[in-house]
């Protein structure tokens, strides 16, 4: 028995003369994902990659799980190949059928059939019928149901045939690389992974640039980040982790700012930060978690003065979406129960009792000239720490 994994692609089929770009793309990040697991046979044709064990010792399980968080595949499926004859396919047909009925409770069936192969003498329905009889004389308990069975079987007629009952959701989008590269301005909360990973679904690379602020921070406070880069990671592949020690800045507006405007001061440091070392990364934009209204540096007055201090696009994937969507793609993605882990990030370090949440873009350049960032920026900016994660 032949078995192979069936992944397939959404909106990529909808590209025009440049589509072949992406599936290449797709391609080589589909053989990274699964190198290590022994050696596999990828291959595309008509909305539909193949990826094929060459020997025993591929870990076909382990890829499964893989695939399915690679960005520009919408599902996949575990598949068996049966040559494209008439006995065959209704055999393993009725094979799948008995191993569901191993696995659980079963009842209800149907059989749906795409049939690519037009000299194959029966047509998609009369394939799925005469499929559909088989597995009623093998198992005469089940019944036919097609609007909610509990199981499916697939069969698939081209030049082979594929036989299998699971398909697997992927998160779709485009394929990771092929949409540039932008920074991620990351922090210990909810929101940030959660943008890394919807920008990523769009194609970009990321790297990431994070604030420290030791003492005020935890060692283990930077623990936590670097995990969700490393979750985060899985999905938009290999990541640069940026840490920025911030301390002396936070208290540099601290100590010398109104408390009132001393977030959106401080953001825009961290605009000015992250700028310059996206450009040295090769970045394009940067991207943030922020949500407009969802805290008092995220009104659009505030989030306009902040992003005044950037020379770059700055995306913002969660904009208009609220905290119960944010933590339901967090949950999803894995990162959720490390992002709520009780641990202080540099954003709550002196946080004003009572921020301004109209600031005027006046006022905050004013202020600005109360404090010399620059040569402190300089400083931060030449003793980053760098994690990488492949």
């Amino acid at each position: 028995m032949e078995k192979v994994i069936l992944a397939r692609i959404g909106e990529i089929a909808l590209k025009g003369l440049n589509r072949s770009v992406f599936e290449r793309r797709l391609a080589v990040n589909i053989r990274k994902m699964i190198s290590d697991l022994g050696p596999a046979k990828v291959r595309w044709s008509q909305s539909r990659f193949y990826i094929e064990p060459e020997d025993d010792t591929f870990m076909f399980e382990e890829a499964l799980e893989r695939l399915t968080g690679v960005f520009g595949l919408v599902s996949i499926s575990p598949a068996v190949v049966v040559p494209s004859e008439e006995e065959a396919v209704f055999a393993e047909a009725v094979a799948q059928m008995k191993q569901e009925m191993e696995n659980r409770t079963v009842s209800t069936f149907k059989v749906e059939t795409k049939r690519g192969l037009k000299t194959f003498p029966l047509n998609s329905p009369a394939i799925s019928a005469e499929a559909g009889g088989r597995i009623l004389d093998a198992f005469p308990e089940l019944t036919v149901d097609v609007k909610n069975p509990d199981v499916i079987i697939y069969i698939e007629v081209r030049e082979q045939s594929y036989v299998y009952s699971q398909i697997l959701p992927a998160p779709g989008g485009m394929p990771t690389g092929c949409n540039g590269k932008a920074c991620l301005l990351l922090s210990g909360g909810i929101d940030s992974p959660v943008a890394g990973y919807m920008i990523g679904k769009r194609g970009v690379s990321i790297c990431a640039v994070h604030f420290y602020s030791y003492p005020y921070t935890s060692e283990r406070a930077k623990e936590k980040v670097l995990e969700l880069a490393s979750l985060v990671s899985r999905f938009t592949g290999p990541m640069k982790v940026m840490i920025v020690p911030f301390t002396d800045i936070q208290l540099e507006i601290h100590q010398k700012c109104k408390g009132e405007l001393g977030t959106v001061l401080l953001r825009r440091s961290m605009m000015r930060i992250a700028d310059r070392l996206a450009r040295k990364n090769g970045c394009s934009a940067l991207v943030t978690g922020e949500s407009v209204g969802q805290v008092a540096s995220q009104t659009m007055q505030a989030i306009y003065c902040t992003d005044a201090s950037a020379n770059m696009p700055v995306y913002r994937p969660l904009i208009g979406m609220d905290k119960m969507e944010v933590v339901a793609i967090a949950q999803k993605i894995g990162t959720f129960e490390t992002s709520i882990l009780p641990y202080e990030d540099c954003c709550t370090v002196f946080t004003p009792k009572h921020p301004k949440t109209r600031p005027m873009l006046s006022e905050i350049e004013e202020e600005e000239k109360r404090v010399d960032l620059g040569p402190m920026e300089d400083k931060a900016i030449n003793e980053i720490e760098v994690v990488r994660f492949d």
